[in-house]
């Protein structure tokens, strides 16, 4: 059994964008793609509302992403393949980051999955970096708003281009989000039960793939 760990923020925890609970396991992503890849392979859903790639929110400090990798993964050692999808809450104001500066933290990550897994598993997982959802355009009209500002939206426009980047020099599999999912009209940032349905048939295309690609 191969394992597939999805580390991400809420939208990898299935956040519902109405009601601030959560989806059901064959709902989210993470548990649709379980559905989809079968019994080979266990799909460890590891995603926590509201957490960034490297820095410290300065009222939730606990949910650096930076901080929690190493243990993550050590628990739920040897993993197969890490879908790495974060980024989208280093777009609050209080963090006043570019797209750049975000996809570079997410960069920070992957270098700690490739030293640490080949440390303590004896080899390194195939990463699917995966730049994250755009910001819809109506986060004015969003509970988050404040949070998030119109800055946010444009900002988000520009994750491809520098992800794509990171995971080219990086050798990961990169993975453009928005291209096939956009968040709810709702709050402009949490995806829909259709989104993660699509989130997830396109990753296992992707498991898929990229598994015909590696050395029997």
């Amino acid at each position: 059994m191969k394992t597939v760990l999805c580390y991400g923020d809420s939208n990898t925890y299935g956040y519902v964008p109405e009601t601030g609970m959560r989806y059901p396991k064959n709902v989210r992503y993470p548990g649709r793609l379980q559905l989809l890849l079968g019994d080979e392979y266990a799909v460890i859903e590891e995603g926590c509302n509201g957490r960034t790639t490297i820095h410290d929110d300065p009222i939730d400090g606990w949910k650096n992403g930076l901080d929690y990798l190493k243990p993550c993964l050590n628990s739920h050692k040897p993993v197969d393949i890490v879908i790495l999808m974060l980024g989208s809450n280093d777009l609050k104001e209080t963090f006043h980051l570019t797209a750049r500066e975000i996809a570079d933290g997410a960069g920070t990550l992957v270098d700690v999955i490739r030293s640490f897994t080949a440390e303590k598993q004896g080899f390194v997982p195939t990463i699917i970096l995966v730049s994250p959802p755009e910001i819809g355009t109506g986060i004015r009209r969003s509970p988050f708003f404040g949070a998030f500002c119109e800055t946010a939206v444009a900002e988000s426009g520009k994750f491809p281009e520098c992800y794509q980047r990171v995971a080219d020099r990086k050798g990961c599999v990169f993975f453009n989000a928005a291209k096939y999912v956009s968040p709810s009209e709702f709050d402009s940032l949490h995806l829909t039960p259709e989104g993660h349905r699509v989130l997830a048939e396109e990753l296992c295309k992707v498991i898929r793939c990229e598994e015909k690609k590696r050395p029997r």
